[in-house]
C-alpha cells in the first residue's frame, strides 16, 4: 500500500512543476512529468520535509526538558537517557589527549622499517577503499542495471538517499562495534549536538550522489578538491579563524585551476544547458553543507571525544534521518525492490558501505600516526589516482587546457600541506611545551 505522502505529491506535482518551473519544463526531457522523483529540486524538497518531522519533535522535547531544568529536576527510568541526549557530561577528561599522544609517542620510537610498513599498509588501505567507492560511486548513478545486452536500456537506480543511508548504517555498526572493543574517552558531548554535523553530512552526500547525474566524475572530484575557499569562510563565520596569506594565495589557485577545467570541458555527455546548471547547484550545496560539517565537527572536539566517537554519533543521528524519510516517501522498500531484482546493484551497494566505512577507519588511524599532513598527501594523490582511472574506465576526455587546470589545483594543494608543515615545525621549534589547541 502507498503511502499518502506519495500519492499526494504525485496528484499535485505536474501542476506544481508547470507553475513554478514552466521553461525547465520545456528545456528537460519529455519524461520529465512521470514522477516527482525525476526532479532533483523536489527529491531535495520532500527529503527535508521527511528530516524535518523528526527535528521539530526533538527540538520542541530539548526545549522543554532545558526551560524545566529537568538535568537537576528530573528522576526516573528515562533520566541517564535524557540527561545524556539533553545535557551530556560537562566535565572533560585528559584521556583523549593522552591517548593520543601516547600512541604517537609509540609510533614514533618505533624502527624505520617498521613505520615504512604501516605508512604503506595506510597509503594502500585510504588508496584502495577510495578509489574502489569512487569508481562504484560513479557505476551506481551513472549506469544501467539488467541489460542483458547492449540494445537494451536496463533500470537506473535513482534514489540517493538510499545509498547514504547503506553508507551510514554500516558506518554506525562499524564505529560501534570498534567503541565497544577498545577503550574510548568518557563521553560528554550532549548527543543532540551530533545532530547539527549528521543533518549537513546527510546533505553533502546526497549532493554527492546526486551531482554526478548531471556532471562528470573529474568534474566532481575537482569540485571537493576547491572546497578549500567555503570552508575557510565556513570557519571564519563559525570559529572566527584567521588565516594566513599562503592560505589565500593556494586557495586562489585553486580556483583558477578549478575554472579552467570547467570552462575547457566538452559538453558532449550533458549537453543540456538546464543539466549543467542542475549540477553546478547541487555542487555548490554539496561544498557548503560539507564545509559547515568538518567546522562544527571541530567545535564538537572540546569535548575530547575520539573520532570513533564522533563517527557513532553522528552515524547514528544519519541513520535516524535517512529511515524516517526513506519510510515516510515509501523509497525504502522501493529501494529494496531494486536490488531483489538486481543482485548486482545490491553487490556494489553493499562494497560501496564497505569501501566508505573502511576508508573512515583508514583516515583515522593514518592521522593518528603520521599526522594530517601525511594524510593530506595520500588523499590529494587519491584524488588525481581517481580522476585518471574514471577517465579510463568511463571514457571522460580532458582538454589540454583542463589538463593544466587540474595540474594547477594538485600544485596549490600540495603547496598548502607544504607550507602548514613548515609552519607547525616552526612553532614546535619556537614553543616545543606549547599545548595542542
Amino acid at each position: 500500500m502507498q503511502p499518502y505522502g506519495g500519492t499526494f505529491l504525485k496528484l499535485i506535482w505536474p501542476a506544481l512543476v508547470l507553475l513554478l518551473f514552466p521553461s525547465a519544463v520545456a528545456a528537460e526531457e519529455p519524461s520529465l512529468l512521470d514522477g516527482w522523483h525525476d526532479v532533483w529540486l523536489f527529491r531535495f524538497l520532500v527529503n527535508m520535509l521527511g528530516y524535518s518531522t523528526i527535528i521539530i519533535p526533538g527540538y520542541l522535547l530539548i526545549s522543554y526538558f532545558k526551560r524545566t531544568n529537568y538535568a537537576e529536576t528530573g528522576s526516573g527510568f528515562c533520566f541517564p537517557l535524557i540527561k545524556t541526549c539533553v545535557f551530556g557530561n560537562e566535565a572533560k577528561t585528559s584521556l583523549f589527549d593522552d591517548t593520543s599522544a601516547a600512541s604517537r609517542n609509540e609510533a614514533d620510537s618505533g624502527s624505520t622499517l617498521k613505520q615504512a610498513l604501516k605508512l604503506i599498509f595506510c597509503a594502500a588501505g585510504l588508496q584502495v577503499s577510495y578509489l574502489t567507492w569512487g569508481v562504484l560511486q560513479e557505476r551506481v548513478m551513472t549506469r544501467s542495471y539488467g541489460a542483458a545486452t547492449t540494445d537494451q536500456e536496463g533500470e537506473k537506480f535513482k534514489d540517493s538517499q538510499f545509498l547514504v543511508f547503506m553508507n551510514r548504517i554500516l558506518a554506525l555498526t562499524v564505529s560501534g562495534l570498534w567503541c565497544v572493543m577498545f577503550k574510548q574517552p568518557r563521553h560528554g558531548a550532549p548527543m543532540y549536538k551530533y545532530s547539527f554535523a549528521s543533518l549537513s553530512n546527510i546533505l553533502s552526500s546526497w549532493c554527492q550522489y546526486e551531482a554526478l547525474k548531471f556532471i562528470s566524475f573529474p568534474t566532481q572530484v575537482l569540485a571537493k578538491a576547491s572546497k578549500v575557499i567555503p570552508v575557510m569562510l565556513m570557519g571564519k563565520i563559525i570559529s572566527h579563524k584567521s588565516y594566513e596569506y599562503w592560505e589565500y594565495f593556494t586557495a586562489v589557485l585553486i580556483s583558477v585551476g578549478v575554472s579552467m577545467f570547467l570552462l575547457s570541458s566538452t559538453t558532449d555527455k550533458h549537453p543540456s544547458t538546464v543539466t549543467t546548471f542542475s549540477g553546478v547547484i547541487i555542487l555548490i550545496g554539496y561544498i557548503a553543507f560539507d564545509s559547515f560539517t568538518s567546522n562544527w565537527q571541530d567545535n564538537l572536539f572540546k569535548y575530547k571525544m575520539s573520532s570513533v566517537q564522533m563517527m557513532f554519533g553522528v552515524n547514528l543521528f544519519s541513520c535516524l534521518f535517512t529511515v524516517g524519510s526513506l519510510l515516510e516517501q515509501g523509497a525504502f522498500f522501493e529501494s529494496l525492490g531494486f536490488m531483489t531484482r538486481h543482485s548486482e546493484f545490491a553487490f556494489h551497494a553493499v562494497l560501496l558501505s564497505v569501501c566508505s566505512a573502511c576508508g573512515q577507519l583508514f583516515i583515522f588511524y593514518t592521522i593518528n600516526q603520521f599526522g594530517a599532513a601525511v594524510f593530506t598527501i595520500i588523499m590529494t594523490l587519491r584524488q588525481a589516482f581517481a580522476i585518471l582511472l574514471s577517465c579510463f574506465l568511463y571514457g571522460h576526455t580532458v582538454t589540454l587546457v583542463g589538463g593544466f587546470g587540474v595540474a594547477v589545483v594538485f600544485l596549490a594543494l600540495f603547496l598548502r600541506v607544504y607550507a602548514r608543515s613548515r609552519m607547525k615545525s616552526g612553532r614546535r621549534g619556537a614553543q616545543p611545551l606549547a599545548q595542542k589547541v
